[in-house]
């Protein structure tokens, strides 16, 4: 394990319809941008994004386990309430 490296959990929320998206990456930078680029296939439809929450861990399976804990609906309810005025204020 690099000691630098880092994985990241993250939501986004589309301008064009409001939805969240929950994905996964090692370079969050690099992906944000892929995703408004038009380049993540599931997300293309609903550009632009943008970046509401992420997470960071050390731990690949960590950050794996949680973006699946987060994909489920009662999870994905969970957090809207605990990030509401981070996602109403846009």
């Amino acid at each position: 394990m690099n000691l630098f490296s880092m994985y990241y959990v993250y939501v986004l929320k589309s301008l064009t319809n409001g939805d969240l998206y929950v994905g996964f990456s090692e370079d969050l930078k690099k992906r944000f941008a892929e995703h408004n680029k038009g380049l993540a296939k599931t997300t293309k439809p609903n550009r632009p994004w943008i970046l509401v929450y992420y997470e960071a861990y050390r731990g690949k399976r960590d950050a794996t386990i949680r973006e699946r804990q987060l994909k489920n609906h009662a999870a994905k309810d969970d957090l809207r309430g605990q990030i509401k005025y981070s996602l109403d204020n846009l």
